[in-house]
């Protein structure tokens, strides 16, 4: 297919952007052919898309989504869930069928709520891999996915047992590296530190739970298989330890000291900056999180550690991205967008800041600079559209009037959303 958008407002997603009008943005098939000036279009063969008035910038990118998980509300008076119970279902026939389908359905309202590009950071076997490969075959709507699948943890470790391995060892670590590699991942993923959900002890969040040499292990192995790691580290000797053996990618993040900063710049590494899932452990009263005085105190360390991270990063020029990490409670398929005007809000940068954070450099931390992020020719065809201007107004982006991923168009796309959630989480803006 070929189309035309024209007579709307153009931003490229460059750390510069400004709204252009007057351009006419040409798209053949899954690539972006031109931008031009419409004055310029020869539109014979193409379906001319009228943006009247619309604001066209590239598809957001969210590099932190877990899958296999909905990002419900928790209930009053709810058990913790045990993970490792729920993984055991999937022995029971029909039960991976249905966890798949309920996969389907994530990634449709992340592609349709303009996600067009995300890395699936743990999950379930190699569900997440499957999703991908239907989504790339055409038989699913959905977004670009780069899978980790299952992660690898340790015993005792965040997710052990469900939606990450148990590695005892350094040559284990290895062993299930090279497992998971036999899976077609995209990534690997390190759980290092506990965190908020699984803290035990009050002021310790993000507890070391892998020691230094599995970490240095697993880095080494998935290295030499040509993967990026990324890692869930919540505290200051955590990404100590992620940062010195060999992690990518700083998943959520912690308190900075000028040693941290050394080995950020010094291992060429990123912080991924994800505030969503901190939130409401560390805001919402009691009977709205349905978690104890123990989780309040841990998840504030946790969302300071993050914010503070995120910022002397962005100070100190090393590459900073923005995530969900969608699955967590409170954070639906559908929400990136909160994290954008949380970023804004709680890190002091502008909403044009934000939204280049959230296409051109999230596109670059994890590898996809020359694939997507931006309005340019060659680029892939992935396209949002937005009523108003979201350098103006971030939560425009909350309502698209349509996307397209990899040359797909979706318009009329429909998302059922959760009411109560949306209601707790607008409190917040």
């Amino acid at each position: 297919m070929k189309y035309a958008f024209k007579n709307g407002y153009v931003l490229s997603g460059n750390a510069d952007m400004k709204p252009e009008s007057g351009l006419c943005v040409l798209v053949s098939d899954d690539k972006i052919e031109a931008v031009v000036p419409e004055s310029d279009a020869n539109l014979d063969g193409y379906e001319v898309i009228d943006l009247d008035g619309g604001y066209l910038m590239p598809g957001l990118v969210n590099p932190h989504v877990h899958l296999a998980v909905a990002g419900n509300a928790p209930k009053a008076n709810a058990k913790p869930v045990d993970y490792k119970k729920v993984f055991k279902l999937l022995s029971i026939p029909g039960v991976k069928a249905v966890m798949r389908k309920m996969e389907e359905g994530y990634v449709r309202d992340e592609v349709f709520s303009g996600v067009t590009t995300l890395r699936a950071v743990g999950g379930i076997l190699d569900f997440d891999g499957t999703i991908r490969d239907k989504v790339n075959a055409g038989k699913i709507a959905g977004p670009r996915i780069l899978a980790a699948n299952t992660a690898v943890s340790v015993p005792g470790g965040h997710f052990a047992g469900s939606l990450a391995t148990e590695a005892e060892s350094p040559e284990m670590a290895r062993e299930h590296v090279r497992q998971i590699h036999a899976t077609n991942p995209d990534l690997i993923k390190l759980m290092i530190t506990g965190g908020v959900m699984d803290a035990t002890e009050d002021g310790e969040p993000g507890i070391l739970r892998m020691s230094p040499d599995i970490v240095a292990a697993a880095c080494d192995e998935a290295h030499k298989l040509g993967y990026q790691v990324a890692a869930h580290v919540e505290s200051p000797e955590g990404v100590r330890v992620a940062l010195e053996n060999g992690v990518d990618t700083i998943e959520h993040g912690a308190k900075p000291d000028e040693e941290i900063i050394r080995l950020f710049k010094e291992r060429g590494a990123a912080d991924i900056c994800t505030i969503s899932p901190a939130l409401p452990y560390c805001l919402f009263d009691l009977d709205v999180s349905h978690t104890d005085e123990l989780g309040k105190r841990n998840g504030t360390i946790v969302m300071n550690g993050i914010i503070e991270c995120a910022k002397m990063c962005i100070k100190e020029g090393i590459p900073v991205g923005i995530g969900t990490d969608t699955g967590c409670p409170f954070i639906r398929h559908y929400d990136m967008w909160r994290e954008l005007i949380y970023f804004v809000k709680y890190c002091d940068v502008t909403p044009t800041f934000a939204l280049y954070t959230a296409t051109k450099r999230n596109a670059e931390i994890i590898g996809l600079g020359d694939v997507t992020g931006t309005i340019e020719a060659g680029k892939s065809a992935d396209i949002i559209v937005a009523s108003e201007n979201p350098l103006e107004n971030l939560k425009t982006l909350k309502d698209l009037k349509m996307v397209m991923a990899s040359g797909k168009l979706y318009r009329g796309q429909k998302i059922k959303k959760d009411e109560y959630i949306d209601s707790v989480l607008d409190q917040y803006l």
